[in-house]
């Protein structure tokens, strides 16, 4: 099967046209190498994804049919991810929240839309027919 296929099917990439380009920026790496979406995948594979600065280890078992439920993924691949990868995913989460706090600083645009439709609202009316004399 193909890389770009397998890390589509055991859910890592939502869809397959990701997963090919994430391949073609050396993003995925089979046995140490970087590797071309059409790299076949066998059972024993070594795999490393880097996503959101994170990279995934992942151990090959088998290769699925097509596309598989969240919860049937535990068949066809082994995590081997580091704990302390896994950690720093965690600081990633905090240091946003580091950077602005909600309700903190300028709004961004989101909070300028959401003021903005909170001071809109709709006429009355009364008024309308004020204004149409």
């Amino acid at each position: 099967m193909r890389i770009d296929k397998y890390l589509w099917c055991i859910r890592y990439y939502k869809t397959r046209s990701i997963a090919t380009k994430a391949c073609k920026e050396g993003k995925i790496r089979v046995n140490g190498d970087s590797v071309k979406p059409s790299r076949d995948v066998y059972p024993t594979d070594k795999i490393t994804v880097r996503k959101n600065q994170v990279n995934y280890e992942l151990i090959v078992l088998d290769t699925p049919k097509s596309r598989l439920g969240a919860k049937l993924v535990d068949i066809y691949r082994k995590d081997v991810t580091p704990q302390e990868t896994l950690q720093k995913l965690d600081l990633l989460k905090y240091s946003k929240e580091y950077y602005r706090k909600r309700g903190m600083g300028r709004p961004t645009k989101k909070d300028r839309r959401d003021i903005d439709d909170w001071f809109d609202t709709p006429e009355s009316p009364e008024n309308k027919d004020d204004s149409e004399e």
